[in-house]
């Protein structure tokens, strides 16, 4: 893959597919519908927050694939499948208990790459951590429906 053709593919990737994972999950009745904590942020907020995050996350997936550092390569890709799993068994399968199992792996994939890339390539890490920072929150999101719910 040429070097000009990679940050393309990895915008696509992060972005496109958060887009597509959001588009193919319905959120509306059911998630209206759970008690919600006051700490809630409105439904508006998460379209921005994941665009903007999804393409730091193909940005630094580009830099690593540029670095060639493997094992954070490998974290990249872990991680960005949690993500793309977690909507689902959210959204679509109503499994808040297992929602929150597939969070707290993507927060430990997220930690591991910061500290993968820490020292290597740290515009990665970098680029990370408002990542880091919302999924933390989405964590702390996910436990408080699970307990309300």
């Amino acid at each position: 893959m040429t070097r000009h053709l990679a940050l393309p593919l990895f915008l696509l990737v992060s972005v496109g597919g958060g887009a597509l994972i959001g588009l193919s999950v319905e959120t509306g009745g059911w998630y209206a519908a759970l008690q919600k904590p006051g700490f809630n942020p409105p439904d508006w907020v998460f379209a921005p927050v994941w665009g903007t995050l999804y393409i730091l996350i193909g940005l630094a997936g580009w830099r690593i694939w540029r670095a060639g550092i493997a094992p954070a390569q490998r974290l990249w890709w872990l991680q960005l499948a949690l993500n793309f799993v977690w909507p689902p068994v959210f959204f679509a399968a109503h499994a808040l208990g297992a929602a929150m199992i597939v969070i707290l792996a993507l927060d430990a994939a997220v930690v591991a790459f910061l500290a993968a890339t820490w020292r290597a390539e740290r515009v990665s890490a970098l680029l990370f951590l408002p990542y880091l920072a919302w999924v933390a929150y989405a964590s702390l999101l996910n436990a408080a429906l699970w307990w309300l719910n």
